[in-house]
């Protein structure tokens, strides 16, 4: 089992106050699953994805990551775990202003080791491969919303990490274009990545095999989605 979490609680205290964010969840997720996290303000969906994330620790409980027990980790190994297993893919982006494309995506391959040469070639193809070949020396600003999402999406991919986790990656972003990335997903995960993708839309989640409702810090259904929304073809990830 590629994600394997059992009675996970994380409380935060809050002045005089003892908030359970998570409630003894428990889950697991296959590798090549691809999963919607869906739930409403304050139902504990972004604590779990901080957790899955390795963004964060739990108060208790055990949560193993690819074989590896990361609910006990320092902050130190739980970056070198982020870095090496998951390509995280968010809402605002979260691009450097002032690179290029290409070196926003081959920014993660510095604390992997690579040198510059193989960090840039490596981007390179990966942004080849999300359609943005000719926009490699672009900065954010000289780009749509839609390509910045994709290289957003070409950093994730760029350590070969075993989990795509994205959360409200088409929040910022118009219906067409949100059918876009999503069909970029769907690609990917075509190509063997597992994907969650954190939400708090219908349409979005539908697109989904796996839909996980969580309601005020439990897991209030999971359940397989029969009625998969497949964008179709697009010629977005080229072998």
């Amino acid at each position: 089992m590629l994600i394997s979490i059992k009675n996970l609680n994380k409380t935060y205290i809050m002045g005089a106050e003892r908030v359970e964010a998570l409630k003894d969840v428990s889950l697991n997720i296959a590798a090549n699953e691809y999963v919607a996290l869906m739930g409403p303000s304050g139902s504990g969906k972004s604590t779990l994805m901080n957790l899955l994330g390795c963004l964060d620790s739990p108060t208790r409980g055990e949560y193993s990551l690819n074989n590896i027990e990361v609910s006990t980790m320092d902050d130190n190994d739980l970056a070198e775990v982020r870095n090496k297993q998951i390509g995280f893919v968010f809402q605002t982006f979260n691009l450097m202003p002032r690179l290029s494309a290409l070196e926003n995506v081959a920014l993660p391959l510095v604390y992997a080791g690579y040198s510059k040469a193989e960090r840039l070639e490596k981007a390179k193809h990966v942004l080849e491969s999300v359609g943005l070949g000719d926009r490699m020396m672009h900065r954010p600003n000289e780009l749509s919303g839609g390509q910045r999402q994709r290289v957003a999406v070409a950093r994730a991919l760029v350590n070969g990490p075993a989990i795509i986790l994205a959360d409200e990656p088409t929040g910022n972003l118009d219906t067409k274009t949100s059918y876009e990335i999503m069909g970029l997903f769907e690609q990917i995960h075509a190509l063997g990545n597992t994907i969650i993708v954190v939400t708090h839309e219908q349409d979005i989640a539908m697109h989904a095999h796996r839909i996980v409702r969580m309601r005020d810090g439990l897991i209030e259904t999971d359940l397989v989605n029969n009625d998969i929304v497949k964008v179709g073809n697009l010629p977005l990830i080229q072998e």
